[in-house]
């Protein structure tokens, strides 16, 4: 969460990155327009939580509104204090987000994205570098860091570390974490030296 100008600058900074940039230039507003929302719903992140003078509110209310409209028009639906640094949104489209989902660092999204609530009480929490493909549903579960949510899945039951998960309802296709132990070397034998 954005709690000083510090942890702004380090918001807007790993942003920039998520999207292979190193500084932001006026002209992204027309040409990134994803970047540019971004870069403003941080603002009204900040604004949010840090300035609750008189004056802070009405700049906050200018962002929100700036944020709100732009956000009508690219097709995003994301409430403020959702999302960690790093993110990155692919695409101009649909991309709807709970407002009691949490989300890591480094996350990649794309168009046609929902993360929903589930049963009472159940968000997504996602964790850090998470890539979610295009028209993936992610419904009241947890996922863990380093997944990726191939397009089109539907997410639906806790996610562990480390794998890539795919379909209709959501399985793994493809776990990292077997691939962390290495077996003992062997002799062309197949016998230990």
């Amino acid at each position: 969460m954005i709690d000083s100008k510090e942890s702004l600058r380090r918001y807007l900074a790993e942003d920039l990155a998520a999207h292979n940039l190193t500084r932001w230039r006026p002209y992204y507003w027309l040409t990134y327009r994803p970047l540019y929302f971004q870069r403003l719903l941080r603002r009204s992140e900040y604004w949010q939580n840090v300035r609750t003078d008189p004056i802070g509110r009405c700049v906050f209310l200018w962002y929100a509104l700036r944020t709100k409209l732009l956000g009508e028009r690219l097709g995003f639906s994301i409430p403020r204090n959702v999302f960690g640094p790093g993110l990155s949104i692919a695409h101009v489209g649909m991309l709807l987000v709970s407002p009691n989902a949490r989300i890591g660092a480094r996350c990649r999204i794309h168009q046609g994205v929902s993360l929903a609530s589930g049963a009472p009480g159940r968000y997504p929490v996602i964790g850090d570098d998470v890539f979610i493909g295009p028209n993936a549903v992610v419904v009241g579960c947890a996922i863990g860091d380093r997944v990726e949510v191939r397009p089109g899945a539907v997410v639906v039951k806790d996610v562990p570390a480390d794998v890539h998960v795919a379909g209709v309802p959501a399985r793994i296709i493809h776990d990292f974490r077997e691939q962390a132990v290495t077996p003992p070397e062997t002799d062309r034998l197949g016998t230990k030296p």
